[in-house]
């Protein structure tokens, strides 16, 4: 997209959405994403990058703009649990449990993914993460692009995520070709990432939801064998 930040940033109201704006800012971001590109969006937590992660130069490009490093895994984000057929091998008794009780929001789950999805995303790994995000323009723009898209932080690799469209503008805005601005996000800390393949799941790292209630959850205690 051309003319500069004004052009690139398109605010869209995530409690009292007009819309037609909103239909239109939405239609804007997916035929974007679809050709791609690459946009921040609000979620729970931070701001992410959305790409189509299925278009190999929409990865690249992701990476470029972020300078991370290969060998880094992407996170996906979807707007249904069926979203991720396709993508992911298994879900197991323990990944459904957790599901119910914490999607949508800040929960990241590790699953074993299928060959549809690149190593680029894996980082190598052959596990891809997956969470439904609870913010309003978050869903609403993956109801609108009826596919996941990558959600890695709007940032450069290493600097403080994004809580407002403001900050976006200024790290990595240039680069992007659309922002949604969805007004300021929580901020604090990121998704708490656990290990689905692993029996019983595994912490990756702990972030808005405590370990312990994923524990609580299955019916388990917390153990030095069950956080690391």
């Amino acid at each position: 997209m051309q003319g500069g930040s004004k052009g690139r940033v398109v605010k869209i109201d995530p409690v009292h959405p007009d819309p037609g704006l909103a239909r239109e800012a939405l239609r804007k971001a997916i035929e974007i994403v679809r050709s791609g590109g690459v946009i921040a969006f609000p979620t729970e937590t931070f701001y992410g990058l959305g790409a189509d992660p299925f278009n190999a130069k929409a990865v690249e490009r992701l990476f470029e703009i972020k300078g991370r490093e290969p060998g880094q895994p992407i996170l996906l984000v979807i707007d249904d649990i069926k979203r991720a057929e396709g993508i992911v091998k298994t879900i197991s008794v323990e990944a459904w449990c957790l599901i119910r009780k914490f999607w949508p929001g800040p929960l990241t789950l590790l699953f074993e993914s299928t060959s549809r999805v690149t190593s680029a995303l894996t980082g190598g790994t052959g596990k891809i993460g997956i969470r439904i995000p609870s913010h309003p323009v978050a869903l609403q723009l993956l109801q609108a692009a009826g596919q996941p898209l990558t959600a890695t932080s709007a940032n450069r690799s290493g600097q403080p995520g994004a809580a407002a469209a403001e900050a976006v503008e200024e790290t990595v805005g240039p680069k992007l070709d659309l922002i949604l601005d969805g007004g300021a996000t929580p901020g604090g800390p990121g998704s708490t990432i656990v290990d689905a393949t692993l029996h019983p799941p595994r912490l990756i790292r702990e972030g808005k939801i405590p370990f312990g209630d994923i524990l609580s959850s299955l019916g388990l205690s917390p153990t030095e064998d069950h956080e690391w």
